[in-house]
């Protein structure tokens, strides 16, 4: 089954990694950030030769988006960002596991400082 992985979080400014833009991730070492991301590069090593790794992409500032709205008029444009909370989606990888339990291994190993990660099954 195919499974959603979403990244929020909150840099400032908004870059990638987001772990090097968010106040947890540069309250961290170097020496600390460069294992988390030997970690990282393991874990898509791993799902890349699972055949469980499908796509991801990295998003760009919310504050470039644009919001589309239907209303009886017809359609609304409104300035980005949509969320009116404070984290914003970063970024999303796809992952096809044959269990849910499996899924949820593997988006907890994405949880990174100053972010949140939500795991949703795919329709």
């Amino acid at each position: 089954m195919k499974y959603v992985i979403l990244i929020h979080s909150t840099p400032e400014p908004w870059g990638h990694p987001t772990s090097l833009y968010t106040a947890e991730g540069r309250a961290i070492p170097r020496e600390r950030h460069e294992e988390m991301d030997r970690d990282f590069d393991a874990l898509l090593g791993e799902l890349s030769a699972s055949g469980e790794f499908v796509t991801a992409e990295a998003l760009g500032d919310p504050a470039d988006a644009t919001v589309y709205t239907w209303t009886p008029e017809g359609y609304l444009a409104t300035d980005g960002p949509y969320a009116e909370v404070k984290e914003q989606l970063a970024g999303y990888f796809v992952v096809d596991c044959a269990s849910r339990e499996r899924a949820q291994e593997v988006a907890a190993r994405f949880a990174g400082p100053g972010s949140a990660v939500e795991l949703r099954p795919m329709a």
